[in-house]
């Protein structure tokens, strides 16, 4: 090779790395899990589970619909199809699509799902800007393009404390933002038909890798939005625990232990509290970290 290319296959081989830096430089690169099938089980009365391993989905059955929350993944649409099916349900059944928060691995198949079903598409309002110019606005992942995704039309922008109803089913939006500005948990109240239980449904209240919680320009008041948030999921009332990811919940291990014949394994008030204990420590503790780092 001569003198003169040398340099210039350097630099080109240096450019191809950084791209290829850049397109893996998300907040989450995709874990296999996320596309994992896992088997769709009844939770409690008409709430079911039909997410992958790793992205949880839940759908509420109604005489009058189903409503779907998280779309998950575009490639995660067959699979949650299916899962409905395996239930014995229709897909096209699906009337109302909710979600937890405005990141690709929980709303990226929404335009996908609202094609193919129709179902009226409801968003908390600090999330709506993200949803609808998939992925660009979002104030930590919205200049890298490996995490943008389909945009999709909100049918109804929703607000702290706003009530979903299909049939006999009502959910409440409550916004505990800080992982997205619109993050939302979902609560709402199930009968197995003895009795009536208080579900919880994280959005989320986790700090991802790199980001800011001290001089914030993206997101001023993200600190205190994770305080706000901390102290909205302390108030809520909790019988039976599940998330925008089940390993939040342990999902895998309660699924085992239902199948062995364990009764009531979701029901889980004292797992909620400690896992709501333990996420607000690791806030804290990476809040006092960036803090000090500020002033050295």
């Amino acid at each position: 090779m001569s003198r003169r290319v040398f340099p210039l296959v350097c630099r080109l081989l240096t450019f191809v790395l950084v791209v290829a830096g850049l397109s893996r430089s998300g907040f989450a690169q995709n874990d296999p899990e996320w596309t994992e099938p896992f088997p769709p089980h009844r939770i409690v009365g008409n709430l079911y589970y039909v997410g992958s391993k790793g992205l949880a989905s839940y759908l509420i059955v109604t005489p009058e619909g189903n409503i779907l929350i998280n779309s998950s993944l575009e490639a995660s649409v067959p699979l949650i199809r299916k899962s409905i099916e395996q239930l014995g349900f229709k897909f096209s059944d699906t009337k109302v699509l909710l979600i937890s928060h405005a990141h690709y691995d929980h709303d990226a198949g929404s335009a996908t799902i609202k094609q193919l079903t129709g179902a009226k598409y409801l968003v908390m309002d600090a999330d709506v800007p993200v949803v609808e110019d998939g992925g660009r606005s979002d104030f930590a992942y919205g200049k890298q393009p490996a995490d943008w995704y389909k945009p999709a039309k909100v049918d109804r922008v929703l607000h702290d404390g706003d009530i979903v109803k299909l049939g006999e089913t009502t959910l409440v939006a409550h916004k505990t933002p800080g992982h997205t500005k619109g993050c939302t948990t979902w609560t709402m109240r199930v009968s197995d038909g003895a009795r009536f239980y208080d579900v919880v449904i994280v959005g989320s209240p986790n700090v991802n890798p790199g980001y800011k919680l001290v001089g914030n320009a993206e997101y001023p008041q993200i600190a205190t939005d994770y305080e706000h948030t901390f102290d909205v999921l302390k108030s809520l009332h909790c019988d039976i625990f599940l998330g925008a990811h089940g390993a939040y919940y342990g999902l895998t291990e309660k699924y085992a232990r239902m199948k062995r014949g364990a009764p009531g394994v979701f029901f889980d008030p004292e797992g909620y509290k400690r896992y709501v204990v333990d996420r607000e420590a690791a806030f804290k503790a990476e809040l006092l970290r960036q803090q000090k780092a500020e002033t050295r």
